[in-house]
């Protein structure tokens, strides 16, 4: 039986981020992480990004979705297309994080980028890369729809199942994630400024993260830490200058044929 279940926006190379989600969630073997997919390309460390989730897998129940830039890489390897689009596409900082050669992928990441699933479908909601198309079953999708295509406005309607649909794909320059209700969208930008997200589904608890690996907190949050920061100090300082006085008090006490 699965307890918590947590759903993770695209993560682009951005292995210090991850970490940090990974150490904030603290999974258990009961909980279940789902990927919406893209781990690799533009951030600085794809392959540490891909031994951390195979690693996840000792941990939790792992779900992990195919995302476009993983269809790219295993075309480049698998079926020797072209490589300039895929690097220009950010597939030049996972050949680096390879070694500088795609010779160097492991059998074990390799065996990963395989066993990507297309889409996961629950009772309630749907997880999909990039879109979906309202009125088709998960099953029909067209794969440049399910794969390629970026959310615009008008947004996609809901899907005829009446379950809510997670994706990324679609970047989200501030760092927000985009509630439509029946859509949301965790793609936050994490390569290009903005946050590596993790949402607990039950709870709808969010926890984000930055490339450099330091996590988001809300304001108030922030707030509270420099008061209590600023309290602390403030203490020291009236504790020290009570030191201060009754060390001088004892001075002055003293019997001077004592001195």
């Amino acid at each position: 039986m699965v307890n918590r279940q947590f759903v993770v926006g695209d993560i682009h190379g951005c292995s210090k981020a991850l970490r940090t989600l990974v150490e904030a969630i603290d999974p258990s073997h009961s909980d279940q992480i789902i990927f919406l997919g893209d781990y690799v390309d533009r951030g600085p460390n794809s392959k540490d990004v891909v031994d951390q989730i195979i690693e996840l897998r000792k941990r939790c129940r792992v779900i992990a979705l195919r995302g476009n830039h993983e269809i790219m890489l295993m075309g480049v390897v698998s079926a020797g297309l072209d490589q300039s689009i895929w690097k220009n596409g950010g597939g030049q900082a996972t050949i680096a994080s390879y070694g500088g050669s795609l010779k160097k992928i492991p059998t074990t990441h390799l065996d990963f980028f395989h066993s990507l699933y297309e889409y996961h479908e629950t009772e309630n909601e749907i997880f999909v890369h990039a879109c979906y198309q309202p009125d088709q079953p998960m099953s029909n999708q067209d794969d440049a729809c399910r794969y390629w295509k970026h959310l615009q406005y008008p947004y996609p309607a809901p899907h005829f199942s009446g379950k809510r649909v997670y994706v990324g794909h679609t970047p989200q320059a501030g760092g927000e994630i985009l509630n439509l209700g029946h859509l949301i969208c965790l793609d936050t930008y994490c390569f290009g400024g903005g946050y590596l997200t993790a949402m607990e589904l039950t709870t709808g608890h969010v926890i984000q993260t930055d490339k450099h690996g330091h996590r988001k907190r809300a304001p108030i949050r922030v707030l509270m830490d420099h008061l209590a920061s600023a309290r602390k100090k403030t203490q020291a300082r009236i504790e020290a200058m009570f030191n201060k006085k009754d060390n001088l008090n004892r001075q002055q006490s003293k019997d001077p044929a004592d001195a």
